[in-house]
């Protein structure tokens, strides 16, 4: 049996755009897909480290997390669930 396959992420780059615009961004790209999707959300400022994590809670959705790459640019991970 083999291992479930992951599924592919949909990035939305943000870089470069200030609060709430990143948000919003990854807000739009989610209305669209649908649950189990995963989105990874490119983004530069810094208060997307608390803003995606807080968007993710009150949508209902997992927050999987960040990583800063070497430049400084942030990956934020976020699993779209279904809502009821």
């Amino acid at each position: 049996m083999s291992a479930p396959v992951e599924p592919v992420p949909v990035v939305v780059d943000a870089r470069g755009l200030r609060c709430p615009l990143p948000v919003i961004r990854l807000a739009q790209a989610a209305a669209d897909l649908p649950a189990d999707s995963v989105v990874v959300l490119l983004a530069t400022d810094v208060a997307t480290r608390h803003d995606v994590p807080a968007w993710a809670r009150m949508r209902g959705h997992q927050w999987v997390g960040v990583e800063e790459e070497p430049g400084g640019d942030l990956r934020l991970t976020v699993r779209l669930v279904a809502r009821p």
